[in-house]
């Protein structure tokens, strides 16, 4: 893909990724990703802002080529998470008298993972302003999101906001910019699931920080350029708010069939009162989708058979995943079926410590669910109803 002018000043230089399928050896990306780098072209010094993934380089530097870029005087790093670091040698090389700017929590890991020298780095501190000549950059310090370091660099006459993986999604696509599109915005969500839900309270105090900016538009460097900020603004304020939704997922496994009994009977339920559920068979659903769906709902019912008296293998990786992305759930379940006996629940909750939700009473069914078994089922219904009401 070539270079892309955002304005007469600005632009996109990166990298489109269509067919990378998989992020960190964990999180499944059906949609490819991108990496957004920019060139600035100011009347005295020119910048880029961030780089690229090195499996993507030579996109780059044709890119630049193709603008005639025969000299950088900065390279900024918002963000040292290789995807977006890992070629700053490479183009330190290329452009020799470029200097590197960043943070110094920025500079610790990337002098650590990049060898870079001391002496190409330029620190930054919050709020500090860096001249281009006609147009000055502003740096505005944005930890946790998701990283320690992470800032957000503010071209001040234009009114771009590059906020690094802050607002980002992974979308690989031909459209660079993006105008309330319901698509970007679900690959905006899921993103913000798999990699920022765990920081929630970050997120609040950062999109403050970004507001006061009064950003025209904001150009992460995943996914598509935001026209309209206030559209991935206001989402981050809705997904990051304690506000939940009356929804229910029900994460599952069943070897057997007894544990899908008891899933079809509560998802039956629920669908009778026009309780929105989301039933996920683990073994062969797309774990950010079930990360997803974590980001509004209330209740999250364990569905799970038993392996040597615990919980299958595949309830505890989901059940360490909502311990470590930490949504806003308010009610936790588990529900399951055991042969000649079990620790399910009292090895599960452990690794849900994290969570601020409320423990359901287990509801454990020896073999094929009866009668009895159904009956405090519906009470497992009738109290997450209540709970929600």
């Amino acid at each position: 893909m070539s270079a892309i002018k955002i304005n007469e000043a600005v632009f996109w230089v990166g990298a489109m990724h269509w067919d990378r399928r998989l992020f960190d050896e964990l999180i499944p990306l059906p949609d490819g990703t991108s990496y957004n780098s920019y060139v600035i072209k100011g009347s005295e010094k020119t910048a880029l802002i961030d780089t690229v993934d090195p499996d993507c380089e030579h996109q780059l530097f044709k890119n630049l080529q193709q603008l005639n870029i025969k000299k950088i005087d900065y390279v900024i790093s918002n963000h040292s998470e290789q995807d977006h670091s890992g070629i700053i040698p490479r183009v330190l090389s290329e452009f020799p008298q470029a200097q590197l700017v960043t943070n110094s929590k920025a500079k610790t890991i990337l002098s650590e993972h990049l060898e870079i020298p001391e002496n190409k780095f330029k620190i930054v501190e919050n709020q500090d302003v860096l001249s281009l000549g006609d147009r000055k950059l502003k740096f505005v310090m944005t930890p946790w999101v998701h990283w320690p370091e992470t800032m957000t660099t503010y071209l001040e006459e234009d009114g771009i906001a590059f906020s690094c993986d802050f607002f980002g999604s992974h979308l690989a696509t031909s459209q660079l910019f993006t105008d309330r599109d319901p698509k970007v915005l679900r690959d905006a969500k899921r993103y913000y699931a798999e990699i920022m839900m765990p920081f929630r309270n970050q997120i609040t105090r950062n999109i403050a920080e970004i507001k006061s900016l009064n950003p025209s538009i904001i150009a992460p460097s995943h996914g598509p350029v935001y026209r309209d900020p206030e559209f991935i603004i206001s989402a981050y304020e809705q997904w990051s708010s304690d506000k939940v939704l009356p929804q229910v997922v029900i994460p599952y496994v069943s070897m057997h069939g007894s544990t899908a009994r008891i899933v079809d009977y509560l998802v039956d339920k629920f669908m009778e009162i026009q309780i929105e559920v989301f039933p996920f068979n683990i073994t062969v659903s797309d774990i950010g989708e079930i990360a997803m769906s974590l980001v509004d709902a209330s209740t999250v019912i364990l569905a799970s058979p038993t392996v040597l008296t615990v919980a299958h293998p595949s309830t505890f990786y989901v059940a360490y995943l909502l311990g470590a992305l930490r949504p806003k759930t308010k009610y936790i379940g588990l529900v399951g079926s055991y042969g000649w006996g079990g620790r399910m629940a009292e090895v599960i909750k452990p690794l849900l410590a994290n969570l601020n939700a409320e423990f359901l009473n287990p509801i454990l069914i020896k073999g094929y669910p009866r009668q009895a078994d159904y009956d405090n089922l519906d009470k497992l219904v009738e109290m997450v109803v209540a709970k929600n009401s």
